[in-house]
This record gives C-alpha cells, sequence and structure tokens, in this order.
C-alpha cells in the first residue's frame, strides 16, 4: 500500500469498536455519513451521525451546553497530512474537533480490498475500556451532473 493507492475520496460505511471484553460499540450508532479524503495536499475525515438534532435553544453559539454536547458527540472531523508505511497509515493532525490530538499522529492499520478500506486503530491499552476502533469506507465515485 502507497499514498497513490489510498489517493482519492472514501465514504464511510461503519465504525464500530471492538472491546477486548467482546462488547461491540457504535459511538454514533449504525446510520453514519461522511467520508475521509487522501490528497497531495494531505488528508480530510469527516463522520456524522445521520439526522443530527438541530438546535432548538440558540445559535451556534447561543445554544445550551446539552444540545452543544449532544452535536459534539455525534461528529468526528480532523485533517492534516498522512504517510504511508507499509500497511500503517500515520494522520498528523493540525486540526481537530477533539483538540487532545491537534499536533499528534493517529496510527491507522490498513487493509485496501479493491473499492474498501478499513481502518483499524488501538485505543486505550492496558485498560478496563482497551479496544480496537474499525472503520469501514468504500471508494467514492464520481456522478456525473
Amino acid at each position: 500500500m502507497n499514498r497513490e493507492t489510498i489517493k482519492g475520496r472514501w465514504s464511510i460505511q461503519s465504525w464500530e469498536q471492538l472491546y477486548d471484553d467482546g462488547r461491540v460499540v457504535c459511538p454514533m450508532g449504525t446510520e453514519l455519513e461522511g467520508f475521509i479524503e487522501y490528497s497531495d495536499f494531505g488528508m480530510f475525515c469527516v463522520v456524522a451521525k445521520k439526522g443530527r438534532e438541530l438546535f432548538l435553544t440558540g445559535g451556534q453559539w447561543s445554544a445550551e451546553d446539552a444540545e452543544k454536547a449532544a452535536a459534539y458527540s455525534s461528529y468526528l472531523t480532523y485533517a492534516g497530512d498522512f504517510d504511508v508505511a507499509g500497511n500503517t497509515i500515520t494522520h498528523k493532525v493540525r486540526y481537530s474537533i477533539f483538540p487532545n490530538w491537534v499536533g499528534g499522529n493517529q496510527l491507522r492499520t490498513a487493509e485496501l480490498d479493491g473499492d474498501t478500506l478499513s481502518l483499524t486503530a488501538r485505543l486505550e491499552e492496558g485498560s478496563g475500556e482497551a479496544r480496537t476502533a474499525r472503520l469501514m469506507w468504500t471508494r467514492a465515485t464520481v456522478v456525473p451532473s
């Protein structure tokens, strides 16, 4: 696998967390939308729960904290540069809705099977919450307008 083989836009199909204790959790449910894109300029990822709730208590900045927290919990986005070495993709995070990722690397084990890309990551190793996050993507196709 190299930069050229993964270049382009990939549409999200699923996101599940496989806990070491046997639990399987879909953090945003099973109805997702979004994409990850790899290009000469870097990478960008956005995953959202379909049918996100609209704010009822105010605008983007003035809504109640509970609504803002729910919006945060149903949306993930980050961007930056990336490297490919064997089956490991390193996302070098420059921007993220989750500030703790900024300036760090997110390592993903990649498996490419035709137009399907699987990205996995180990999380919280050594804790009771240790798990493998697995996101499945399909290569996006251009639809003629």
